[in-house]
This record gives C-alpha cells, structure tokens and sequence, in this order.
C-alpha cells in the first residue's frame, strides 16, 4: 500500500540554460525553493513543458529532483505518451528512480471512447509497478474521463487517485462523489483557483503550477486548513485567485508562471515552445508580483 500523498505538489517548471538545453543545476535550486516553503514535487507535468521534452529529458528532469528531494517530499512524475507503449516505456524508466507515484495523462490528438482510455489506464497499471494516477486535462487532450469510468478504474489496485485539472467545480465534484466510498482512492485538484474548495470537499492534494512562482503562498492555504483554520485558508485562496486571474490575463501558463519565476531573479530560461513575451507584458508581470507577492 503506497503512502497517502497530502498537501502541496508544485507542477515544477523545467530549467534550461540560455542555448534551451536542460539545466540541472538551476532545476535543484527551483527544488530546494519548493522544500523550504513545505512542498512536495509533481514533475514532468504541464507546466513543466513535458510535450516540448525528449525522453531522455523527461527521466534526466525526475533524477534530477529525486537527487535533490532525497527523500524530504514525496515526488510524483508524468509519464503520460499518446501511445500506451510509450507510456509504459517511460512509465519503467521512472518508477526505476523511485518516485513515490506516476501520473498519466490521457492519451491526446486521437479521440477515443471510455472503454478505450479503461484499457489504456488498465493496460499501463498492469505493466508498472509504481502506484498510478489517472490525469484529467480535457482542453488539452480531447479526451475526458468521466466519473463513472474513473470509479470503475479505481477498483485497480495499482489506481490510487486522479489529478483533476479540467478547471471547473463541476468536474471536481463529480469525481469526488464518484469515489467518496472507494477508501485509498484520492483526488488530487489541479486548477489553482480550486485548491481551497478542494480540501474543503475531500482532495487529499493539489498539484499547483502556481506555486512555482509563489510557493509560501499555495502552501498557506493547504497549512491553514491542515491546522483547522478554514477561514484563514479560504482568504490565503483569495490572495493566490487574485494573482492567478491578473498573471493570466497576461499569458496563460505554463510560459506566464516561467515567465514570472524568472522576473523574481530565477535561473529557470525562456519555455521551448512559440511564446514570447513584449517589454509591455513583462513590466505588467512585474507589476502583478509585486501586487501579490
């Protein structure tokens, strides 16, 4: 039986030098930032631009984090491919660094019906022998788990939970009434603006992009309510709303958050992807940091 994840898992951005290459160094500094605020590490995800990485990027970036964490955190790495194949492929290659759990996205471009992401999710448990969780993303991959599907999975013994970032409430909700009775089953929140309500209703985590460019400000509201200071998380929530609304009418993430860390005077490089950013836009970047941060 894996170790309930609780708490904080920064969607850790990936560090690359000024030629764009992967940058070790910078990437541990970015890893003690999160530790000292008191989270956890989710790598390889969205705002860690896994879909402009190579495979051996992808396991270079979780080794690199798993040196750094050394155990102080608990460190949850996406391997999530289109094909089921590959995902398995690099699935081995992570758990061999022993990450406490793998995430799987699912498989985007191509749609496909529930029974297929079942036997996708099912097929890729059986293969790993690392604790799994199931990754909603609809806007970016075409593709929806429904509740029903996801209980129906969670009857895996290798299926421990589901990273929920679909961004609304209702997705949220309606995976958590899914598996409220299902005991060691969790559902982890991905949209920032949610974290609050989140634990209010039952998340056991959240995996924040957010918390890259404002790690003691994520943690808070998961510290307050830990403590049983709801109201004081609810308003630490407000704060980060605020900052999440304002930092994305300038970009959306994950270049918006990269973009941000690095105006605070980290090392963290430009994202790979066709994003760029006017002298206008990072002086309204600025300006947001120094409102909320």
């Amino acid at each position: 039986m894996s170790k309930k994840i609780n708490g904080v898992l920064t969607a850790i951005v990936t560090t690359f030098d000024k030629e764009g290459a992967f940058n070790p160094a910078a990437q541990r500094e970015q890893v003690r930032r999160q530790l000292n605020a008191g989270n956890g590490i989710f790598c390889g995800g969205t705002n860690g631009e896994f879909f402009v990485l190579n495979e051996q990027e992808k396991v270079a970036v979780t080794a690199t984090c798993m040196e750094e964490v050394n155990g102080a955190a608990p460190v949850v790495a996406h391997i999530g491919e289109i094909s089921t194949r590959e995902t398995i492929r690099l699935g081995k290659q992570i758990a061999a660094l022993g990450v406490n759990a793998v995430s799987v996205i699912t498989p985007y471009f191509v749609p496909l019906k529930q029974e297929e992401l079942e036997y996708h999710y099912l097929t890729v448990a059986d293969a790993l022998d690392v604790p799994l969780f199931l990754y909603n993303i609809p806007a970016r991959t075409g593709n929806t788990l429904l509740p029903e599907t996801v209980r129906k999975l969670a009857s895996h013994p290798n299926i421990i939970g589901i990273k929920d970032s679909a961004g609304s409430y209702e997705s949220l909700s309606g995976y958590l009434n899914a598996v409220k009775d299902i005991d060691g089953f969790d559902v982890l929140n991905g949209p920032d603006s949610l974290i609050h309500q989140g634990f209010v209703d039952g998340c056991s985590a959240c995996i924040s992009g957010l918390a890259n460019a404002a790690p003691e400000a994520i943690n808070a509201i998961w510290a307050r309510f830990n403590a049983g200071d709801i109201e004081g998380s609810r308003q630490a929530q407000e704060n980060v709303t605020g900052l999440r609304t304002d930092l994305y009418s300038v970009a959306f993430s994950p270049a918006a958050v990269k973009k941000a860390v690095a105006l605070q005077g980290y090392d963290v490089g430009d994202s790979r992807y066709a994003v760029q950013f006017s002298a206008a836009e990072e002086q309204k970047i600025r300006q947001i940091i120094s409102q909320y941060l």
